[in-house]
């Protein structure tokens, strides 16, 4: 689900077709209207019939966060292992809770001010 409302977000466009959102995550686009019904039963995606998905208030605040933790957690592997670990990073995520994303964050910003 996370993986959905990121991406959407991700895009930075007002709205996006399931079509194109299965191809970004590479699914088949049955797979991705299943999870919109879901997602709009949430209350973070509008979708209009054969149509386009946009995101709600609550789906931008979400992706917002999402994709905030996402970076978040390139930046650390990427330093600490000292390379490029997306995939890790996407398989990690979502077992993050928020306030160990605020604590990696400010560890980070503790880091570059250590580093000036």
């Amino acid at each position: 689900m996370e993986d959905y409302i990121e991406m959407i977000y991700r895009t930075n466009k007002e709205n996006i077709k399931i079509t194109e959102l299965a191809s970004l995550l590479n699914i088949k686009a049955s797979s991705v209207s299943k999870m919109i019904e879901k997602l709009k039963d949430l209350n973070l995606v509008e979708k209009e019939k054969y149509g386009l998905i946009y995101l709600t208030k609550q789906g931008k605040d979400l992706g917002s966060y999402l994709l905030k933790r996402h970076n978040i957690l390139c930046k650390f592997f990427n330093i600490i292992n000292k390379q490029d670990d997306l995939y890790l990073v996407e398989q990690i995520e979502h077992f993050f809770d928020k306030n160990t994303i605020n604590n990696i964050e400010n560890f980070l910003k503790n880091m570059e001010v250590k580093n000036d």
